[in-house]
């Protein structure tokens, strides 16, 4: 059913009846946040930043429609990306003292991530301050600092997959492997209200099979109502195996012409997987021996983390790495450069070698550095590997009828090969995701999230056309969805 399903349509309602309202990634990808509210208890299904123009996202990141002191009683964390768990410090900044529920991995990750997000917020502001009038500035602080992201960590408890855990009273949940990012989950929810019980399911972001490293996703066990993301829901992904091919024609090819491979990768997941591919072709001699540079300290923590969690692997992981008692993240062509100083040595260095620094869509961190400095040489590549929202700089970097993107208030004119290898991509494709909820029993409605809605609307139309007896719901942001109980 294309466009808003509202169960205010039906004329008379018990006394009591859940709700379930996304106040983020509602008709767009990032700010990935949706309250449900049972039994006079209201539980946020992730916290996460939304990025985009930095004033509009500014605006969105600074505030909740709702009290976090007063009126949330708990947090189920899906995973660590910061599009779904960048604002839990501001949660923790504004009073919120309840748990903050997830797997083991997504905690330890968010450890980090976290404290990566003050540190960037804290250096932001620094920047303002400096360059900009005071009429211009975004805000009137960082939205969380270091220290808000150290102290919001006692609030999260972690949880094995596949076991049941009380969120609140009459309300328990259940991970679920999502197959998307270490530590990524799924989340069955039980509630039972007025001697009735509700089985919701939550994909968080679905990930794919045959992704290296990870566990492929699980299947949803039965539920009424899935809250679904379609961050793909119209658009199909290259087969996974062809992605090694052309991550190793890319380097050959600007290695022989002495340039530079400049990858934009989130440092959570993705640093990993290509760093595992770079290793496979070194050790199949696919490619030459250029450096490879790993320029983040985010992305050397999580790989750290990598190691303590092998119950996330896959059989894969076992058989290539780790049955030789070989690190897939360490061999003669990797350097990690956690330092400044290391970092800007690459400035000056001459070509060919890779260089991958986050953030995955070109917004913050040390890739811009790079971008800066290397975007107008014609023998370099800047190698997209990762999905770029609306209005990023990584978005206007792979628009092809953009030859100028501005980067730290300046513009430079694209002259380096830009390459994007979408089959890398950690979110499930359009046909994923229609197994996905075709396998799905019980199910009444479908509300999709966490997508655009060219992609949202594909997909909705396909689940109604495949499943008419299901309702589809396409929210907006902050709309109220009734499920009676």
């Amino acid at each position: 059913m294309k466009g808003k399903f509202c169960f205010h349509t039906y004329t008379t309602f018990p006394e009591s009846f859940m709700k379930i309202i996304p106040h983020g990634a509602a008709r767009e990808v990032t700010g990935s946040c949706h309250e449900l509210q049972v039994n006079g208890k209201r539980i946020l299904l992730d916290c996460g930043l939304f990025q985009g123009k930095r004033k509009e996202t500014a605006v969105k990141n600074a505030s909740f429609t709702f009290d976090p002191a007063k009126d949330i009683d708990a947090v189920l964390l899906s995973h660590a990306h910061m599009d779904h768990s960048g604002r839990i410090p501001l949660l923790w900044k504004k009073g919120y003292r309840g748990p903050v529920f997830c797997t083991y991995a997504t905690k330890d990750l968010s450890e980090v991530m976290l404290m990566d997000g003050g540190y960037i917020q804290e250096k932001d502001e620094e920047f303002f301050r400096k360059h900009l009038r005071k009429s211009m500035l975004p805000s009137s602080g960082p939205l969380y600092t270091q220290a808000d992201a150290v102290a919001c960590m006692e609030l999260f408890s972690g949880e094995n997959y596949n076991e049941w855990f009380t969120v609140t009273d009459g309300v328990r949940a259940m991970f679920i492997e999502a197959g998307h990012v270490l530590g990524a989950a799924m989340v069955v929810i039980e509630a039972t209200e007025n001697g009735v019980t509700h089985r919701i399911g939550f994909t968080g972001d679905l990930g794919r099979n045959t992704l290296p490293i990870i566990r492929d996703p699980a299947q949803m066990p039965p539920v009424t109502t899935l809250i679904c993301e379609s961050t793909y829901g119209n658009r199909r992904h290259t087969d996974v195996k062809t992605a090694l091919t052309a991550l190793r024609d890319t380097v050959v090819r600007t290695a022989a012409r002495g340039g530079k491979v400049l990858i934009p990768a989130f440092s959570l997941e993705r640093t990993q997987q290509i760093v595992y591919e770079l290793h496979l072709l070194w050790d199949a001699k696919e490619i030459p021996a250029v450096p490879i540079f790993i320029d983040s300290p985010l992305a050397i923590k999580i790989t750290d983390i990598f190691m303590k969690h092998p119950e996330c692997y896959d059989k894969e992981m076992y058989d290539d790495f780790l049955s030789r008692a070989h690190n897939p993240f360490q061999f003669s062509l990797a350097t990690y450069t956690p330092s400044v100083e290391d970092s800007k040595e690459l400035n000056g260095k001459p070509g060919p070698f890779i260089v991958m620094a986050g953030s995955g869509m070109c917004e913050a961190g040390r890739i811009r550095h790079h971008l800066q400095n290397e975007i107008e040489d014609e023998r370099n590549t800047v190698l997209a590997v990762g999905f770029m929202a609306h209005d990023t700089l990584g978005a206007r970097i792979l628009d092809p009828a953009v030859t100028e993107v501005k980067i730290f208030d300046e513009f430079h004119t694209k002259k380096a090969e830009v390459v994007y290898i979408e089959a890398y991509s950690g979110h499930a494709d359009s046909a994923d995701l229609d197994a996905f909820v075709s396998k799905v029993e019980g199910l009444e409605r479908v509300i999709l999230v966490h997508g655009e809605e060219e992609g949202m609307h594909a997909f909705s139309e396909r689940i109604a056309a495949a499943h008419p007896q299901v309702a589809v719901l396409e929210p907006e942001v902050e709309e109220e969805i009734e499920l009676r109980v």
